[in-house]
Parts: C-alpha cells; structure tokens; sequence
C-alpha cells in the first residue's frame, strides 16, 4: 500500500487554479466559438459590483 502524501506539500492555492483552468478547459471545448468575459466570469465565480 502506498504511503500518504506528506500534507505539507499540498499546495491549496495551486489546486484551486487547476480547478478553475480545468473548468474554462471543459466550457471552452463543449462550445464552437469563443467564451464571452460574461461566460468566463461565471466560471470563475467573478461577479460585477453594480
């Protein structure tokens, strides 16, 4: 059985960049043109004061 990973060598901030570029990835590919900044701000979870 493998041991662990040493939890110090998790880097969260890291993770959650891949999360958020893995998700532009699947939206972009599922689509024949490009994303419009509204589609990629949702994805992102970036919402507009207003």
């Amino acid at each position: 059985m493998p041991e662990p990973l040493d939890s110090r060598l998790r880097d969260d901030e890291a993770l959650d960049e891949i999360e958020l570029t893995s998700r532009l990835i699947i939206a972009a590919s599922s689509k024949d043109g490009h994303l419009s900044q509204r589609e990629v701000d949702e994805i992102l979870g970036i919402a507009k004061a207003g």
